[in-house]
């Protein structure tokens, strides 16, 4: 894992916390205090749409709410809660924690956390239990710092073909953020895993009924002890140098560089040694894929009973223009810049390329590298020689070669969208 040096020191973050002294009531946020907002920069919200097609926005539809703690967000759904991060908050490679994405699963969530009381506990097959405070997690440990994006499963599943079910994302259900933390595997160890132990499941302070006969009212995920992955996932208290908001998991929430969200258990406070896998809902039956390439199948196949799956891990390679975004005219002749973000599951970015035509492409300049599975910035110069429509297309290659393809996905959860993305750009005759 490559861990990037941020600078807020244990003091500061105490400090930030006021956990120096004991506990901190933070109980800033509530459901009853939501109020709807325009849209950002006082703009019209987003045109609806009914399919049967799919979402030809680049967002989701849906009003613009706020929240404690967060800006003006698109609210998907109440119970649980899914709001989703404007477009326009994506031109910069570290996403705005007030604008970070919010996805829970069940529909009783934390509003407050006094940390004189809550701990985080390892237990299950280990050598002795342990119980950490927030300060002893801070004061004991060597922090650690990563950047790396958290993405929805499901983000794009508006985009599919036919329409599947589940919170109809568009394309802003993911952020990336410079992640503070200790490593996951120095509190295994601090705990002792015995021999024989098969997995190790996170639990946070989420709970609710779920899906009906599923006894699934509480939010359970777990990884093998032998999942590499483990090496590279931190517990984080700190998301770009501040508290993680309340409705991103405060106090502490675990982060699994380069796999879907799922795993990054909020408001983690249970972390279990397993010796046998974990067979749970939220792990037997939901969030998983075809066992085929990209995950991909059809409905006759799934109807069929032919599909085998498996549980969703790494995030695919994805790319996106943020700007220009289409919503004005460009003078034709005149040079504009193309700018947006790239990443991937599998390892850093190597190349972004653009394309106004479809077939042939264009290296862009790749911006700094704050990870391996941070957002990697990119620009293109570009320049509409006459008047009319074209269709920006982008498409990101990262370091194990995998390539984003121009071909859509299906599967019945709408998860593993990452089909090339155009963007209509219209170009006028200069005045």
């Amino acid at each position: 894992m490559e861990r990037i040096t941020h600078n807020v020191s244990r003091r500061n973050a105490l400090k930030f916390l006021g956990a120096a002294g004991g506990g901190l009531a933070l109980a800033s946020w509530a459901q009853g205090g939501r109020a709807l907002a325009e849209a950002p920069g006082g703009g019209k919200p987003l045109e609806s749409f009914t399919g049967p097609g799919g979402n030809p926005n680049w967002n989701s539809v849906g009003p613009y709410v706020m929240e404690p703690q967060k800006s003006p967000l698109i609210l998907l759904t109440d119970r649980p809660v899914q709001m989703e991060t404007p477009r326009h908050y994506f031109r910069t490679v570290f996403t705005p924690n007030e604008a970070f994405y919010v996805r829970w699963h069940l529909g009783e969530i934390p509003n407050s956390v006094d940390l004189a009381e809550w701990k985080l506990r390892v237990e299950g097959n280990v050598n002795a239990s342990v119980a950490f405070s927030l300060s002893d997690m801070m004061q004991k440990f060597k922090p650690v710092s990563v950047a790396a994006v958290n993405q929805c499963s499901g983000n794009g599943r508006s985009r599919l073909q036919p329409r599947v079910p589940g919170g109809q994302w568009g394309n802003g259900a993911m952020g990336n953020a410079m992640w503070t933390g200790v490593r996951l595997r120095e509190l295994l160890d601090a705990a002792g895993v015995k021999d024989g132990s098969a997995q190790v499941q996170f639990e946070g302070l989420d709970v609710g009924a779920g899906p009906k006969g599923m006894g699934s009212n509480r939010f359970l995920k777990s990884l093998d002890l032998t999942n590499a992955a483990l090496d590279d996932a931190i517990v984080a208290y700190l998301m770009n140098g501040e508290p993680l908001p309340v409705l991103n998991g405060f106090p502490v929430r675990l982060v699994v560089p380069g796999y879907f969200s799922t795993y990054w258990t909020k408001s983690l406070s249970w972390i279990r040694v397993l010796e046998t896998p974990d067979d749970n809902f939220w792990m037997k039956t939901a969030y998983r894929i075809p066992d085929t390439p990209r995950g991909n199948t059809t409905p006759e196949d799934m109807k069929a009973g032919k599909v085998q799956t498996i549980p969703i891990g790494r995030m695919p390679v994805r790319s996106f223009l943020i700007s220009p975004d289409g919503s004005s005219k460009i003078p034709a002749g005149l040079g504009v810049t193309l700018r947006g973000i790239a990443f991937s599951g599998y390892g850093k970015v190597a190349k972004v390329e653009v394309s106004d035509d479809g077939s042939s492409w264009k290296a862009a300049e790749l911006g700094e590298d704050h990870g391996a599975y941070s957002f990697r910035g990119w620009q293109a110069a570009w320049t509409p020689k006459t008047p009319g429509r074209y269709f920006i297309a982008v498409r990101a290659t990262d370091e194990k070669g995998n390539v984003q393809p121009d071909e859509p996905v299906w599967n019945p959860g709408g998860y593993l969208w990452n089909k090339i993305e155009k963007q209509e750009l219209v170009a006028g005759r200069a005045n």
